[in-house]
């Protein structure tokens, strides 16, 4: 959905997007949204009018929508804030754009898909359904019951804007790989968001390992061949849920300044902290990553010494990854390592030789810890300054 935000910046031109693909401002190729995603219809049509403003051409020729994709409406929205705000609750930190409450209609088999958009009778059956759940949830919320005409009269005027868009990704898909062509999955999340493999409940509402992306556009597991893991070069969070590295000091403002490191979408600060190699290496085995792009390396210059986590003490007892259980995580503290920083700059750096020793011993140290090696490097918002060192697309 639309609550995670992928900011990119391409000769000096900054570009947010929250829905549409990554790959829609590269001119020439086609962008898919996949059933994985849970899509706000609205939030669709604004950001591609936002995107037309900045030059980026999208027609039904570069932008497919899977005609199975359920709908995020308001009233997802409405229950989402409504759950966060409630008393005595305790706060999962959502966005309150409703991806969670439409998460739960796909698994009731109640959601409205935007293939329903297409015919009348259709969609006035599934908001029947719909709102047959929903107002008595509202009831017991103290809310007003869903306005059915006027629900279907939003939805009737939005499908023009939406259908032509819709197709059968699962099939464009099958038949683009069978062709030869290359495709690129995208993910929206962290991995530690996971519904199943996350810090649960402080999670988001869908599967975010690598896993999902063949279940979320219609193409079997065989279908992806090389996993990249993109990671920070020191670890951030958005809302609440347990985060063992977090820093409370003066380190951990200078990261989130220096990186930046506010939502895209929402604009709350991102908690900052030391690179966790326990997380990393965990979420490695659970996507089975090929290969990490090791981003933000600039960040890290100036500091005279840099920590990395490698274990936690669980009382009392060392552990080499992160327990499912709630308590347990929440009571997890780090073991660092210590490593000799850097007052070099690494900005805009484009090649090893570039970089200082330190830099390189840090990078390579990680590589030991999590068990998978640096593809990717990044050493500034621009997408030029990169180190490359193994193409995910060689043969």
């Amino acid at each position: 959905g639309h609550n995670a935000g992928h900011t990119l910046v391409i000769d000096g031109k900054v570009y947010k997007l929250s829905l549409l693909p990554s790959g829609i401002v590269r001119g020439g190729k086609l962008s898919v949204i996949g059933n994985g995603v849970v899509l706000d219809p609205w939030h669709l049509v604004a950001e591609i009018a936002k995107l037309r403003d900045q030059g980026v051409e999208i027609t039904p020729e570069n932008l497919m929508i899977a005609e199975n994709t359920p709908l995020i409406l308001p009233l997802h929205g409405e229950l989402d804030r409504a759950r966060e705000g409630a008393v005595g609750v305790a706060k999962i930190g959502t966005t309150g754009r409703g991806i969670g409450p439409a998460y739960e209609d796909k698994v009731g088999r109640r959601v409205i898909r935007v293939a329903d958009l297409a015919d009348p009778a259709t969609l006035e059956a599934r908001v029947e359904r719909l709102l047959a759940h929903h107002d008595a949830l509202r009831r017991g919320l103290g809310m007003e019951p869903v306005d059915a005409k006027a629900l279907i009269a939003q939805l009737t005027e939005i499908a023009d804007q939406v259908l032509p868009y819709a197709a059968p990704v699962w099939k464009v898909l099958n038949e683009a790989r069978r062709a030869g062509k290359r495709i690129l999955f995208e993910g929206a999340q962290g991995a530690l968001l996971d519904v199943d493999f996350g810090t649960y409940p402080f999670v988001t509402s869908s599967n975010t390992i690598a896993g999902q992306a063949a279940t979320g556009v219609g193409l079997g597991p065989t279908a992806i061949d090389f996993v990249l893991g993109i990671v920070k070069a020191y670890t951030t969070r958005v809302g609440e849920g347990p985060f063992a590295a977090e820093l409370f000091d003066a380190d951990g403002e200078r990261l989130g300044e220096r990186g930046h490191e506010f939502g895209t979408v929402t604009g709350r600060k991102r908690r900052c902290g030391w690179f966790d190699a326990v997380l990393v290496r965990q979420t490695c085995a659970t996507s089975g990553v090929s290969g990490i792009a090791l981003t933000k390396l600039d960040v890290l210059d100036g500091f005279e010494t840099l920590k990395i986590c490698v274990g936690y003490d669980l009382d009392g007892k060392r552990i080499d990854y992160l327990p499912t259980a709630a308590d347990q995580q929440a009571r997890c503290t780090p073991i660092y390592e210590e490593l000799e920083g850097w007052s070099e700059s690494t900005a805009g750096a484009r090649s090893w030789a570039e970089l200082p020793g330190a830099a390189i011993k840090y990078v390579r140290r990680i590589e030991e810890l999590i068990q998978c090696p640096v593809a990717l490097l990044s050493t500034s918002p621009e997408r030029d300054d990169t180190i490359l060192v193994t193409d995910p697309f060689a043969d």
